[in-house]
């Protein structure tokens, strides 16, 4: 690995303002677990630990890209170490995105062409850029190029989210919706790799997952949906013989459904996870219920459609990192998007009724958004935006953070990932307000850390947007 051996001194502080010591920056292609020695505090800041808790005034101490110590009151005796001045403002960990498709969406344009390493990076980078330590990609990837990625950002070659994927499962040549599915099977032409595993009845059902399995991939992402009757939906059959393998081989299953019909069946097979919740007049207590019993989680996905109508192009969280030529189409007037959406009154009832039923049956939601499987539906910004429709329809701001922290983390295998405790990846997000007091407020974000790295926002988005 080359690391450009020139450390820059440059001040600690925030917003600029000196601190009374001097950081030691390392270059952005420095290999985090090279950084020996590396240690700081952050102090006197709220801290959002991730799994419901929050110390109103305490202190955070990093070492070798790891949290040490997390503790309420004043910082004593750090005279060998950096310290920060929160000045009162608030960390919590990085956000985990469960649900989307990169490779697929560039700055300009959407499709296959996409699809490289170059552009995964960028993908990766720009969930960085707005507080993400990770991203799970839901069966659309090439693994040889997605797991190149991969090892190059642990290697240090860029700051971005950490990514996992799964191996994507459905009738043969089928399972993305018709637009996706030309683009998915295109990559798969031209990288010679297998991206979707056709399943055609049990026992070739079960030699899939284990040909997956011999290939290193850890999740299955099964499609259990006919997209309207242009394709064959799953049947219980084929689906019970890849999560009962899957089991077997210690890998886990996560589903695309059509209707919440669909999840009975589903859940008593060992489904461990739904990537759209069809959450709604259809999803009645006893789906709740079970889903809580059988411990899998659920996506909520509202974003995808709320978006895809709104004018985002307005918005300078994403305008900020994206030429005027891109976010043109996406302002007010353009593709039938409107400034302010008008939610029908009767079909919110059912949605907030639906969603606090989940929520007070103790189901894990996960956040999660889709972004890259369509158009114009951003990674690292659509996160945010969902968690802010989570709180629209009945989580309070803590239940939307835990959603988006430690049940990500948990329900993804990211075992130190998703809180900040003692032994966890420094993984921080330094907002500039409270998230608390209004969800809104992840947006105010002033620096982000990944494994005690800081990724250099401004860099990132003069590259975007010189």
């Amino acid at each position: 690995m080359k690391v450009n051996s020139t450390l820059l001194s440059v001040a600690f502080g925030l917003s600029g303002c000196l601190t009374g010591a001097i950081f030691s920056y390392t270059p952005l292609n420095a290999q985090v677990s090279d950084q020996v020695g590396d240690a700081f505090f952050i102090e006197n800041v709220r801290i959002i630990i991730g799994d419901g808790n929050v110390i109103e005034n305490g202190f955070l101490e990093i070492e070798n890209g790891l949290i040490e110590t997390v503790s309420a009151g004043a910082l004593e005796n750090a005279e060998a170490k950096i310290s920060i001045d929160g000045q009162g403002k608030t960390i919590m960990p990085a956000l985990i995105d469960g649900h989307s498709h990169l490779g697929y969406q560039g700055r300009s344009s959407w499709g296959s062409q996409n699809y490289g390493k170059q552009n995964l990076i960028d993908n990766l980078e720009q969930y960085a850029y707005y507080g993400f330590s990770a991203v799970f990609s839901a069966g659309s990837d090439a693994p040889n190029i997605i797991n190149s990625v991969e090892n190059a950002r642990q290697d240090g070659e860029f700051i971005g989210a950490q990514v996992l994927f799964a191996a994507g499962m459905a009738p043969p040549g089928q399972g993305p919706n018709d637009q996706f599915l030309s683009h998915a099977l295109a990559v798969e032409d031209e990288v010679s790799e297998t991206i979707l595993y056709g399943l055609e009845n049990p026992e070739q059902a079960r030699k899939q997952v284990r040909a997956a399995s011999a290939n290193g991939i850890k999740f299955i992402k099964i499609w259990v949906d006919d997209r309207g009757g242009s394709q064959r939906k799953l049947s219980p059959p084929i689906y019970e013989a890849v999560i009962e393998e899957a089991e077997n081989l210690g890998l886990k299953v996560f589903v695309h459904q059509q209707f919440a019909s669909d999840m009975p069946g589903l859940l008593s097979a060992g489904a461990h996870g739904f990537l759209h919740g069809r959450i709604g007049q259809d999803f009645d207590s006893d789906i709740a219920n079970q889903t809580s019993v059988s411990g899998a989680f659920i996506i909520p996905n509202w974003g995808l459609a709320e978006l895809r109508r709104e004018a985002i192009g307005e918005d300078s969280f994403l305008s900020d990192i994206f030429t005027n030529e891109v976010m043109q189409p996406l302002t007010a007037g353009n593709d039938s998007r409107q400034n302010a959406l008008r939610r029908d009154s009767v079909s919110e009832a059912e949605r907030v009724a639906s969603f606090l039923g989940l929520i007070d049956a103790g189901v894990d939601i996960v956040l999660g958004t889709d972004a890259g499987a369509v158009p114009d539906h951003p990674f690292g910004y659509t996160g945010h935006r969902e968690l802010e429709i989570y709180v629209r329809l009945g989580m309070t701001p803590m239940q939307a953070i835990v959603a988006g922290t430690n049940n990500a983390a948990r329900h993804l295998g990211l075992e130190f990932k998703g809180e900040l405790k003692p032994g966890f990846s420094a993984d921080i997000i330094l907002l500039e307000q409270n998230p608390l007091e209004d969800i809104r407020n992840t947006r105010s974000i002033e620096r982000v850390f990944l494994a005690g790295v800081e990724v250099d926002r401004s860099r990132l988005k003069d590259k975007w947007k010189p």
